[in-house]
């Protein structure tokens, strides 16, 4: 009984979390657009951070209402391996392809494994300079730490300020100016912090949810938050990227993945640090979960790298890859936990 009315919340959640990521998105896009940014930021830097709020959410609401950073952690990684693997793989099916551009290939995607390979230090450097006293694998993540990530974001920003700068400044000489939107800015950040609130309460049910369910079925928190809140929270990103392909715009679509992605792993998990002041992180645990999403993440770029496009065959290859990480996991754990 319990877990069906687990289900029928998650539901519910999922919902929630739908609709008000479809108005931050719709209210981010107008106001992209209103202030005149190019397409490639509007994709990496607009729609991924407004796509990306609900796995913020999930970090800051399982560290400080629940005391479980490491489900947001969980969260934060099945969400980009969802996005890496899944969406490419759906929008390239539902677009029929999808092309990109060497930009896209040799700024986004290396910049995203980057970003990967900053998180796992951030880990290692927390087990290193701070183990849990009687745990072999076990490491405080301080705020001096989680600075790390934070301050390597600061220099996408930076790079994303730079191309703005030099887009507008295109679009100036071309005679082109910023476009005005129906009923003013106002109206659009109304939307969006209504938005908010409804992703703010999708994935409170949520977090819940899945740890009465690992409570009842016995099973880690790591693997739920990876499987059932990662794909929920990951929604909104695959809306978005799948109409983008669907208009031909694989640049957008990919943006809004490795955009998100790199939203994800340095600003959402390294807030809920430092809003806490000092996290535990099982090395044991996120390790493996890290090299996944790094091998995905190279399979990822060898194949937009080819003919910088992904053809049907790679995009049912990285959805065979993913279902082959949820079966991993999940044989963890129900049979090794």
């Amino acid at each position: 009984m319990i877990v069906l009315v687990c289900t029928l919340v998650i539901l519910a959640a999922t919902a929630a979390v739908w609709n008000g990521s479809f108005l931050l998105e719709n209210a981010a896009g107008r106001l992209a657009t209103h202030y005149h940014l190019p397409a490639v930021v509007q994709g990496s830097i607009i729609m991924a951070v407004g796509s990306s709020f609900p796995e913020l959410s999930s970090t800051v609401i399982a560290t400080l209402v629940h005391g479980k950073f490491e489900l947001g952690v969980a969260v934060i990684v099945g969400s980009a391996v969802f996005n890496i693997l899944v969406i490419p793989g759906v929008s390239g099916l539902a677009g029929k392809g999808l092309k990109t551009d060497r930009e896209m290939v040799y700024k986004e995607a290396l910049f995203y494994m980057i970003s990967v390979a900053v998180l796992m230090l951030s880990f290692a450097l927390a087990l290193i300079y701070h183990p849990v006293e009687g745990s072999q694998w076990e490491g405080r993540v301080t705020r001096t730490i989680a600075l790390l990530p934070v301050g390597f974001y600061g220099l996408y920003i930076f790079l994303q300020h730079q191309d703005t700068v030099e887009y507008r400044i295109e679009q100036r000489r071309n005679g082109l100016h910023a476009q005005k939107i129906k009923g003013g800015p106002g109206r659009q950040w109304l939307r969006l912090l209504l938005g908010l609130a409804f992703i703010g309460i999708g994935v409170e049910g949520l977090v819940r949810s899945v740890i009465i369910l690992g409570d009842v079925l016995q099973t880690p928190h790591f693997f739920w938050g990876l499987s059932v809140i990662a794909a929920a929270t990951s929604l909104p990103d695959a809306f978005v990227s799948i109409q983008a392909a669907r208009r031909g715009d694989g640049i957008v679509s990919m943006a809004n993945v490795l955009g998100s992605n790199t939203f994800d792993l340095l600003i959402a998990i390294p807030i809920g640090v430092l809003i806490a002041g000092t996290c535990i992180i099982d090395f044991s645990v996120a390790a493996p979960a890290m090299g996944l999403l790094a091998v995905a993440t190279i399979a990822l770029f060898i194949m937009l790298r080819t003919q910088l496009r992904l053809t049907r065959f790679e995009c049912i290859l990285l959805l065979v890859l993913y279902a082959g990480f949820i079966a991993w996991m999940g044989v963890d754990a129900f049979f090794y936990a």
